[in-house]
C-alpha cells in the first residue's frame, strides 16, 4: 500500500473516532440530569417524548466500544501500513495468513501421526482403530457430500461400503483412486442403435447379464440384443459383461454396481445417452498422508471393518 493511502485511511479511521467522540461526549453535556416531566414538544396520536437522558448504561456500551476499537487499532493491522504490536504480523492480517497458521499449528500438532501412518501399507492402516476414526473424518469432510454419510453412495454416485468396484477395490488402487480421481464416460449409442436396439440391449442386459425379470409386456429381442451388445459393448464390459476395471467398466452381471438404476427404463436411458462420471482428485487439497488414512478407511468399509469392532478387539488382547 502506498503511503498515500496508508496516511488517507489513518485520517478517515481515526477522525471518525475523534468525531464520535466528540459527539457522545458532546450530546452528554447538554442533557437534561434526571427524569423530568418536560416533553420534546413532538407528538403523535397523543404520545410525546420525554426529555430524558439516555440510560447510563447505554452511554457506557458506546463508550466501551470507542476504547475496544482504540486497543484493536493498536495492537492489530487496521491503520493503513500500520502492523500492530502483536508479534505475527509483520506481512499484514488476512484471512489466509490466519488459515496458514492455524494449519502449520495442527500439521506440527498431527504431522507425526500423520507420518507414522503414510509409512505402513493400506491394509495395516485399515486395521487401526485411531487411523480409521481420523479416516472417518476426512470422509465426512470431503466425501459424504457425494457417497452419502454412510458411504453407501447415491444416484450417479457408487456404493463404497459394498464389494463392487468400477476400477479395483484393494487398498493400493482406492489409494490411488483418490489421490489422482477418475474420469469415466459411456459412450451414447442411441444414434447407432436406434430406438429398437437400444431397448433390446437394455433388456439383454437387465436379463441375461443381471439376471434380473423383464416386464411382462417387454416385446424385446433378446438375440438382437445380445448381437448388437457383442458389436458394440464388449470392448468395455467384456464378452461375458464383467466389465474391465483398467477401464473403468462396470461388471454388467452385478445389478448392485449400477450406480445409474438397473430398471429397463434406467439401462435405456443410459445406453441411449451414455454417462459421464467425474471423481476429483484430492491429492492437492488433502496431501498423501491424509489419503492415506482416507483410503484405508474406505477399505475397511468393503471388508467388513469398524472401529467399534477394532477396538473390542484391542481391548481384549
Amino acid at each position: 500500500m502506498t503511503t498515500f493511502w496508508s496516511a488517507w485511511i489513518c485520517v478517515l479511521t481515526i477522525g471518525s473516532l475523534i468525531g464520535l467522540t466528540w459527539l457522545l461526549v458532546g450530546t452528554r453535556k447538554g442533557e437534561t440530569k434526571g427524569s423530568v416531566d418536560q416533553t420534546m414538544g413532538h407528538s403523535f396520536d397523543g404520545i410525546e417524548e420525554y426529555d430524558n437522558p439516555l440510560p447510563q448504561w447505554w452511554f457506557m456500551l458506546f463508550a466501551g466500544t470507542l476504547v475496544f476499537a482504540i486497543g484493536y487499532l493498536v495492537l492489530y493491522p487496521g491503520l493503513g501500513n500500520w502492523k500492530g504490536i502483536l508479534p505475527g504480523y509483520e506481512d499484514g492480517w488476512t484471512g489466509v495468513h490466519e488459515w496458514e497458521k492455524e494449519m502449520d499449528k495442527a500439521d506440527a500438532r498431527f504431522g507425526p501421526i500423520f507420518a507414522k501412518f503414510a509409512a505402513m501399507p493400506v491394509e495395516e492402516v485399515a486395521k487401526d482403530p485411531q487411523a480409521l476414526k481420523m479416516g472417518g473424518r476426512l470422509f465426512a469432510s470431503n466425501c459424504s457430500v457425494c457417497h452419502g454419510s454412510d458411504a453407501k453412495g447415491a444416484f450417479g454416485f457408487p456404493n463404497l461400503a459394498d464389494s463392487e468396484w468400477r476400477w479395483g477395490g484393494n487398498a493400493d488402487t482406492i489409494k490411488t483412486t483418490i489421490m489422482g480421481g477418475r474420469m469415466a464416460a459411456m459412450p451414447a449409442w442411441g444414434e447407432i442403435l436406434g430406438e429398437a436396439g437400444v431397448k433390446n440391449v437394455a433388456a439383454y442386459v437387465r436379463h441375461e447379464l443381471a439376471g434380473l425379470p423383464l416386464p411382462a409386456d417387454s416385446t424385446a429381442d433378446l438375440l438382437a440384443g445380445q448381437q448388437a451388445f457383442s458389436t458394440t459393448c464388449v470392448a468395455c464390459h467384456g464378452a461375458n459383461g464383467q466389465g474391465t476395471e483398467a477401464m473403468g467398466a462396470p461388471n454388467l452381471t452385478h445389478p448392485a454396481g449400477f450406480i445409474y438404476g438397473a430398471s429397463l427404463a434406467q439401462l435405456q436411458q443410459t445406453i441411449r445417452h451414455g454417462r459421464q462420471g467425474h471423481m476429483p482428485a484430492q491429492s492437492e487439497l488433502l496431501g498423501n498422508d491424509k489419503v492415506q488414512l482416507l483410503a484405508a478407511y474406505v477399505y475397511s468399509l468393503s471388508q467388513g471393518v469398524s472401529t467399534e469392532r477394532l477396538q473390542a478387539e484391542s481391548k481384549s488382547e
